[in-house]
């Protein structure tokens, strides 16, 4: 064995990777208070999600609702749930991507 033969210190990759882990964890918790919003039809429907994609709110603005036809309600709807849901992944990539890329694929991370 080399002396000091570019062994890694432990204790520096330990506290590198509880910095990480505290870095994510804080990350998480900002999205999961964050929020953003989706709409369809022009804004008729708006949705709103968390940072983390949980459905928040949804207002629906009355010129939407047809009795006579409520699949196109239904689709605003769902894409209303969709553009927020896609909103939210963009944010997710803005604040976990740079630590997820930190982490190098470490096992045990969903990453």
């Amino acid at each position: 064995m080399i002396p000091g033969g570019g062994q890694p210190n432990m204790q520096q990759l330990l506290q590198q990777a509880q910095k990480m882990q505290q870095d994510l964890a804080a990350a998480q918790q900002e999205l999961a208070e964050s929020q953003v919003e989706g709409s369809a039809g022009g804004g008729l429907v708006k949705a709103t999600v968390s940072g983390a994609g949980e459905l928040k709110g949804l207002v629906i603005d009355p010129r939407a609702v047809d009795p006579e036809d409520t699949e196109t309600l239904a689709d605003l709807v769902l894409a209303a749930v969709r553009d927020a849901g896609a909103a939210a992944q963009q944010l997710q990539q803005q604040k976990l991507g740079p630590l997820a890329q930190g982490l190098g694929g470490m096992p045990g991370l969903p990453f």
